[in-house]
This record gives C-alpha cells, sequence and structure tokens, in this order.
C-alpha cells in the first residue's frame, strides 16, 4: 500500500478522511453486487448496458474499499480518484486491474458524453469479468477485517 500517494491525494483535496461502518462498507458492496448481478442477466443482449453496469460496480466496490481505509473522494474527479486511491492502497501486485479499471473510466466517460462511441463484445465481456475479479478481491479484504460480513458472491 502506498500511503505517499494517498498523502498527496489528501494535500490536494482529493480525498479526505472519513471513519466509517461496516454496515456502509457492506451497503457499497452489496450495490456492486447487484450491478453485477443485473449485468450477467444482461450480458448476452446488451453490451453496453454490461460495460455501464460492470464500471458502476467497480466504483462503488472502489469507494467501498476506500472507506474501509478511512478515505472517500472529495473533489470534482470523483470517479478518476477513486481509480488513483484504489491503485495506491492495492500496490503494484494489482496493477493491472487498475488499468483496466482506469480504461473502463475512460470508455465510460466517451459512451456518457460523445456520440458515435464503440464499443466490442470483448471490451463489455472483460469489463464484466473484471469488475467481478475487483469486487471479489475487495470482499477478501472486508472479510479479513471483518469477519462477520454477512455478503457472499458467486458468479
Amino acid at each position: 500500500m502506498s500511503e505517499k500517494l494517498l498523502e498527496l491525494l489528501l494535500k490536494k483535496g482529493k480525498v479526505r478522511r472519513q471513519s466509517a461502518g461496516f454496515s456502509q462498507i457492506e451497503a457499497l458492496l452489496g450495490e456492486a453486487i447487484l450491478d453485477l448481478e443485473e449485468a450477467k442477466k444482461i450480458k448476452d443482449i446488451a453490451e453496453r448496458a454490461t460495460y455501464l453496469l460492470a464500471y458502476m460496480a467497480m466504483l462503488k466496490t472502489g469507494r467501498a474499499f476506500l472507506l474501509l481505509y478511512g478515505y472517500v473522494p472529495d473533489d470534482g474527479g470523483q470517479h478518476k480518484t477513486v481509480v488513483e486511491a484504489s491503485g495506491s492502497l492495492l500496490g503494484e501486485k494489482y496493477k493491472e486491474i487498475i488499468l483496466q479499471f482506469e480504461t473502463m473510466r475512460r470508455k465510460r466517460n466517451e459512451l456518457t458524453y460523445e456520440a458515435g462511441t464503440l464499443l466490442s463484445g470483448s471490451e463489455a465481456r472483460r469489463a464484466f469479468e473484471d469488475a467481478i475479479d475487483f469486487t471479489k478481491m475487495v470482499l477478501k479484504e472486508v472479510k479479513r477485517k471483518n469477519p462477520q460480513l454477512a455478503l457472499d458472491f458467486e458468479r
């Protein structure tokens, strides 16, 4: 975990410290799991919707992960901040999934704000799979800190 980047984000006003109970963290993770369950139902018929739900699941999971360590995004670029801070907390071992999270963030912006953005079926499938992996990884970390966590996520 890179406390150095988190301290820099704190100084720049991109994150702030906030204590949170496990119920808040569990609620965000529950919403992320719901997004993934809905994405699973439509993944073969609605690629754009699958992609957007997968991204939202990653964003909610990232926010829950930040809360677990006592941080929340606090700037106008909260999505980017969640990606950066999540990467800082996870470290080099999870660099690949954070790079994918950033790619998804950018693509979600294009899909939201620009007309005619193309999205391939393979992009939607990868986003869905990565969102599942990220959510499972964060759930494991949360359960390590709070073994009483009631959430489970099975594909």
